[in-house]
C-alpha cells in the first residue's frame, strides 16, 4: 500500500492540504498506537466490494418493489381472468331475440337476458353479450318488458362469443409473466397484482442508517459565527437511494462519546443481522423495521477530541478493514465491519471529501451488497496539464469541454459548487497527467455515464485504416479550463 499524509485535526482541511508521503497513526496515539500505511484509492475501492456478501434475495410488498430486481419468475397463481366477464355495458343473452328479461346473475334460459356491466361475471347459459346501445327495452303484447336489437346494432348481433372475455384470455395458471432479472416499473406490479400476488421476490439491497456529526450544524437559516450548514442532510440519502442503498433512518447527534456509542449500537427491531425470511416464505420486507446493513456517518475520522469513530468501533468489538486512503481529498475516510456483521462507513466531515469517500468506498460496498457490479472505471482525455503528487491519489470533479475533461473550480475539501456543475470525477494518480493524455474517471451517482475514450480508442487501433496525412505541426490538444466559470 502507498503511504499518505498524517491525518489533519479533526476537519479535512488540515488532511487534504498535507504535503509529503508518510505513515499515518491511529486516533488514539500514544507509546503503543499502531503504525499502519493507507491503502491506495485503487485497494481501497477493491477491498469495499470484496468485503461484502449480496444479500438475499427477500418478498417484497408490491407498493415497495418498484425499482427493485425480481429475484425469480412471477407466474400466474390462476387463470387472467379467472372467469368468462363481459367486455361491454349491455345484456347477456341466450339465443336469439326478442329476450324476455331476467333478474341479474341467474342461469338464463334460451331467449332470456339479464343486465351487465363492464367486467361483469357472465351468468350462467349466456351465449353472447348484446351492447347497451345496440338493444331497446320495449313491451310485449301482455305489456311485459322484453329487449329488442335496435339503435346502432347490426344485422345477426350478437353471435355467440360477442363481447365476452373468455377466462384464461390473458394468462393460464402457472404461465410465466415477468423474468427473474427484471427491473420492476409500475406495469409490472399490476400484472403481478393481476396475476394474485401480495408480493414479489426481489434481490436484496442494503438497508441503510446515516448518523450526522457535529454540534456545530445547523439544519436552516444563515449559520452564525462558529456554525455550518447541514449539507449532508439534503444529499447524503439521496445519493444511497442512487447507489442502491435504501436509506431508512437519520440521525443527528453532538460531539459527545456516548452520543457516537449509542448511535452505532444495534438497538433496531430484529436484533443484531436479522432480516425477514427469504422469498420461500415469511412475511414481505418492511424496510423501515429492518435493522442496517450499513451505517454511514460524517465527521469523527480525524484525530481530535471529537473524533470518536475508530474508538466506538472498537468498543463494540469490530475491525478496521480500511483506515484512511492515499487520496485527496477524503484521505480519513474508515470502514469497519461489527461482530453483528453491519459494516461502517465512516466519512470526513468536509462535504467534498465526503463525497469522494463515499464514491471510492461507498459506492463498491452498497454494489456488493446490492447484487450489482462495481462501478466501472473509465477513461478520458486530459484537459489540462496535472502535476505529481507523489504518495496519493487525487479526485478532481470535471467538467467536459470540446471532448476533454478540464478540471473543475471550486473544488476544495469543504466546497460543493464545483461538484454541483460536474460531467463527473478524475482520478488522478500520482505521477501527474499530461494535457490531452487518457486519465481515470468515474460517474457521479446522479449522472450520465461517461464515454469511454479509452475503450474508444482501443477499439480504433484494433480496426485497419489507411494511412491519414501527416497533421499541421501545430495541432493538438488545448487546454480551455480557462473557460470554465
Amino acid at each position: 500500500m502507498t503511504a499518505a499524509p498524517a491525518r489533519g485535526s479533526g476537519t479535512d482541511a488540515a488532511d487534504d492540504d498535507a504535503s509529503g508521503p508518510v505513515t499515518a497513526v491511529e486516533a488514539d496515539a500514544g507509546p503503543d498506537a499502531h503504525h499502519h500505511l493507507d491503502h491506495t484509492w485503487q485497494e481501497a475501492r477493491q477491498l469495499a466490494f470484496d468485503c461484502a456478501s449480496p444479500i438475499p434475495a427477500t418478498p417484497a410488498s408490491l407498493r415497495r418493489a418498484l425499482g427493485r430486481t425480481l429475484a425469480a419468475d412471477v407466474t400466474a397463481l390462476q387463470d387472467i381472468p379467472h372467469y368468462a366477464s363481459s367486455a361491454m355495458d349491455g345484456w347477456a343473452v341466450n339465443g336469439g331475440g326478442p329476450w324476455i328479461l331476467a333478474e341479474a346473475h341467474q342461469r338464463l334460459a334460451p331467449h332470456q337476458a339479464s343486465p351487465i356491466a363492464t367486467g361483469g361475471l357472465i351468468p350462467a347459459g349466456a351465449k353472447a353479450v348484446l351492447r347497451s346501445e345496440s338493444g331497446t327495452i320495449a313491451a310485449d303484447e301482455d305489456g311485459l318488458p322484453i329487449l329488442r336489437t335496435g339503435g346502432s346494432a347490426k344485422p345477426g348481433e350478437p353471435r355467440n362469443g360477442d363481447h365476452i372475455r373468455k377466462a384464461a384470455q390473458e394468462a393460464t395458471a402457472g404461465e410465466p409473466l415477468i423474468s427473474a432479472g427484471t427491473v420492476l416499473n409500475p406495469a409490472h406490479l399490476a400484472l403481478a397484482a393481476l396475476a394474485g400476488h401480495d408480493t414479489v421476490p426481489v434481490l436484496g439491497k442494503a438497508v441503510v442508517r446515516l448518523v450526522l456529526t457535529g454540534s456545530e450544524v445547523v439544519a436552516s437559516g444563515l449559520p452564525g459565527p462558529g456554525e455550518v450548514r447541514d449539507t449532508f442532510g439534503p444529499q447524503l440519502a439521496a445519493v444511497v437511494r442512487l447507489l442502491g442503498g435504501i436509506c431508512t433512518e437519520e440521525v443527528k447527534i453532538g460531539d459527545s462519546y456516548a452520543e457516537w456509542l449509542a448511535a452505532l449500537e444495534d438497538t433496531e427491531p430484529g436484533g443484531a443481522g436479522g432480516r425477514p425470511a427469504g422469498p420461500d416464505g415469511g412475511s414481505a420486507e418492511d424496510v423501515d423495521n429492518l435493522p442496517a446493513d450499513v451505517v454511514i456517518t460524517t465527521g469523527g475520522t480525524g484525530v481530535s477530541g471529537t473524533d470518536h469513530l475508530r474508538r466506538a468501533v472498537a468498543e463494540l468489538g469490530g475491525r478496521l478493514l480500511i483506515d484512511g486512503i492515499a487520496m485527496r481529498p477524503g484521505h480519513p475516510a474508515v470502514l469497519a465491519e461489527l461482530p453483528d456483521g453491519r459494516f461502517i462507513v465512516g466519512l470526513p466531515g468536509n462535504p467534498l471529501a465526503a463525497m469522494m469517500a463515499l464514491s471510492t468506498i461507498g459506492a463498491p460496498l452498497l454494489a456488493a451488497l446490492g447484487h450489482s457490479a462495481r462501478p466501472p472505471v473509465v477513461e478520458v482525455p486530459c484537459g489540462a496539464t496535472l502535476e505529481a503528487e507523489p504518495g496519493r491519489t487525487r479526485l478532481m470533479p470535471f467538467r467536459l469541454l470540446y471532448g476533454m475533461a478540464s478540471p473543475a473550480r471550486h473544488t476544495g475539501p469543504g466546497m460543493m459548487r464545483g461538484l454541483a456543475a460536474a460531467d463527473g470525477v478524475l482520478v488522478v494518480p500520482p505521477h501527474g497527467v499530461q494535457l490531452g493524455s487518457l486519465v481515470p474517471a468515474i460517474a457521479l451517482p446522479w449522472g450520465a455515464p461517461i464515454p469511454d475514450a479509452g475503450a474508444a480508442a482501443a477499439k480504433a487501433q484494433a480496426t485497419p485504416k489507411k494511412p491519414a496525412r501527416k497533421p499541421p505541426a501545430d495541432s493538438g490538444p488545448v487546454d480551455w479550463s480557462a473557460l470554465l466559470d
